[in-house]
């Protein structure tokens, strides 16, 4: 009885607690001075759609941009009446020399609201999100040109400005035009733009690795996988994709080779003839890697999975005219067979399409002991074949893998790194539905996704890999939550719709880009201020520090060292 009773009286505080918060919150529309507002706003926060910011209104906003470089800043509207009609534009930015930054390089959007929910102790165990405490949370950078507003609620606006690489140094001047149903806001901007330069993103150096999914874009917009206009839809997704320097396209070899059958259908035909022997379909594999090869994404075919999740493996018996399978483990014969015939095959293929040099057995998240197994057999059949692993760090297989993803909370020793940098070995680190933070969640702080370059550069990696570019649940433009934390398993929306985390994460390998810039500048001229600079902020990349100082308070203060002279 007394545990009951217990029970009852924190039922009864913590609902009593939360009137309290709703009279106070409620309170706060009736008391705005203005029914609306329009003010600039911190990027790095996720402003709530019900509650008034907390923050003091701000008519213009200065940046600081290297001339190439993509920057970012955030406008909120709120308001405590509804609004019918709320529309955006840009004037072009002009210099007092008569130079201008066309306003075609400024992007506005509204930022949608999508359902998150949170990580809850343990992010990888599956869960039933109905059971989990969930909110809205602004992340969708929308495509719609207006909306409307409800009463006492919060708008988030998304700006972007690719600066031209041909700008010349200065500082531009202009104006943001926020039309709210008659009535006009403007608001200053001020873009100072650097004589330093990054390079377009063809060029970028770092090693971006989005998984991508094209089964899930012919599901979205409802057309037939691998048809003519599958691929024409799936363009824009590519280049928007190819646009941020990914360097990796995924391949599925098998039926459910990077992820289970659904989602993950094979690109690549296994035969086996009527005298046992086998035969191989690549046109389907042919047609999509030259495509993805179109959209800027030329530098690395990763082909999943040798040792799939399943450990079953399907082909087409000419003898019984069907489809069949079976299951083995990495150890036996009849799975040594299987491969070292397709091996052989595949390399001649790949070397007639002059792939081959660009082309790795991939494998995710698997065992040494079955890894050690599979690279002798790949190399058994080709010695220059390469192997890609996303997985655990394992000190014996640092000297094998060509393209080495391991965990966040691991690093490779000097020794390794120097060994894997000599030989311009891939030596990248993901994050995934373990470990809170850092993370590219919907509830994560967006500067944990710009925090991915800067750690890239302060531990040595040569870029970042993340499981799901657009591995989309059955409601994603309203709803981020899955089996796992929401935003995990896709950092796009469909349309395409770029996130608040894709644009973060654009921002910091940009930052990657720049550091590598500077410490090459520097190494030339002999500046040891310079360096040393460059260095004492790269110390404070830690993931561990960010139990204690936030990511985007650590990110400001390094973020210094671009205005150097």
């Amino acid at each position: 009885m007394k545990k009951i009773l217990c029970c009852c009286l924190f039922v009864l505080v913590v609902n009593a607690v939360r009137s309290q918060e709703l009279n106070l919150f409620q309170r706060q529309w009736k008391d705005l001075e203005q029914p609306t507002n329009v003010s600039f706003a911190n990027s790095n926060i996720r402003y709530r759609k019900d509650r008034v910011p907390n923050i003091i209104v701000r008519k213009n906003e200065k940046l600081f941009a290297w001339k190439g470089e993509k920057i970012n800043t955030e406008i909120l509207i709120w308001t405590s009446q509804a609004r019918a009609n709320v529309s955006l534009s840009a004037t072009d930015l002009k210099d007092g020399s008569g130079d201008v930054i066309d306003k075609k390089n400024i992007s506005l959007s509204f930022v949608k609201y999508v359902w998150t929910d949170g990580y809850f102790g343990n992010g990888c165990a599956k869960r039933n999100n109905q059971q989990l405490d969930s909110s809205l949370v602004a992340d969708l950078i929308d495509t719609v040109s207006s909306v409307s507003l409800m009463p006492n609620s919060v708008q988030p606006v998304w700006l972007s400005i690719q600066v031209p690489g041909s700008s010349r140094a200065g500082t531009y001047s202009g104006k943001i035009v926020v039309r709210i149903d008659k009535k006009i806001s403007t608001l200053d901007i001020q873009v100072k733009v650097s004589n330093s330069r990054l390079p377009d993103s063809g060029k970028w150096s770092f090693d971006l690795d989005l998984w991508q999914y094209p089964v899930c874009i012919a599901k979205f917009h409802k057309v037939e996988l691998w048809s003519d206009e599958h691929f024409k839809i799936m363009r824009p997704y590519f280049l928007m994709l190819g646009s941020a320097g990914q360097k990796c396209i995924t391949i599925s070899m098998i039926e459910g080779g990077n992820q289970d059958k659904d989602v993950s259908p094979a690109m690549i035909k296994f035969i086996k003839k009527t005298d046992g022997s086998w035969k191989y379909d690549y046109t389907l594999f042919d047609k999509y890697v030259s495509f993805v090869m179109s959209c800027g994404i030329n530098k690395r075919i990763n082909c999943y999975s040798m040792i799939p999740w399943t450990m079953n493996f399907r082909y087409h018996d000419e003898a019984s005219n069907a489809d069949t399978s079976f299951n083995t483990s990495v150890s036996s014969v009849e799975y040594k067979n299987y491969w070292q015939s397709f091996l052989t095959d595949f390399a001649a293929h790949l070397k007639q399409k002059k792939w081959f040099e660009k082309t790795s057995i991939a494998m995710d998240e698997r065992k040494l002991e079955d890894m050690l197994t599979a690279i002798k057999i790949v190399k058994e059949t080709d010695a220059d074949w390469h192997v890609s692993l996303a997985g655990s760090y394992h000190p014996e297989l640092a000297d094998k893998i060509y393209d080495y993803s391991i965990f966040k909370a691991s690093l490779f020793s000097k020794e390794e790194l120097s060994y894997r940098n000599q030989h311009r070995l891939p030596s990248t680190f993901y994050t995934s539905c373990e470990g809170e933070r850092p993370n590219m969640f919907t509830f994560s702080s967006p500067a944990e996704s710009v925090w991915m370059g800067w750690y890239a550069s302060a531990k040595g990696f040569t870029g970042y890999l993340r499981w799901g570019f657009n591995l989309w649940n059955d409601n994603p433009l309203n709803d981020s939550r899955w089996i796992y934390p929401g935003g995990d398993a896709f950092q796009i929306y469909p349309g395409p719709r770029s996130s608040v985390r894709f644009e973060k994460l654009i921002e910091g390998i940009q930052s990657f880009e720049k550091i590598k810039i500077l410490k090459e500048l520097y190494h030339k001229s002999n500046n040891k201020k310079g360096l040393s600079a460059v260095n004492n902020v790269l110390n404070a990349f830690d993931n561990e520090r960010l139990e204690e100082t936030s990511a985007e308070i650590i990110i400001q203060r390094a973020g210094k060292i671009f205005l150097l002279p």
